[in-house]
């Protein structure tokens, strides 16, 4: 089991800025995909960003140019920055670490709200 812990929502005004935090309780090198998804009530779950272990990266169209996702691997640790925030990014933000179709971790969520 992984236990993935988020970090780093909150409230921003159109056009600002947030950093996502995720602290895995193991070393990420183990887990072949690290990725970003959120939701909005009412609607499904979505693909935000993910890194595979060779450190390849895939961003949904509308977060392209916008969001970057990292990791470091000494700190078991991956981020999402967020740039030029809209309100259409207002969702619960989950971590997710994907082992194997088995085997997929989800971390408890962060609120992301963009409002003026």
């Amino acid at each position: 089991q992984v236990r993935l812990v988020e970090s780093g929502g909150g409230l921003v005004q159109p056009g600002g800025s947030l950093r996502l935090s995720c602290a895995a309780s193991e070393s990420i090198l183990s887990i072949n995909t690290l990725g970003w998804y959120r939701q909005v009530q009412g609607k499904l779950r979505e693909l935000v960003a993910t890194m595979g272990s060779g450190g390849s990266t895939n961003y949904a169209d509308s977060v392209k140019g916008r969001f970057t996702i990292s990791r470091d691997n000494a700190k078991n640790m991956v981020y999402l920055q967020m740039n030029s925030l809209k309100p259409e990014d207002t969702a619960v933000y989950y971590c997710n670490a994907y082992i194997n179709y088995y085997f997929q971790y989800w971390g408890q969520g962060t609120q992301v709200t963009v409002s003026s």
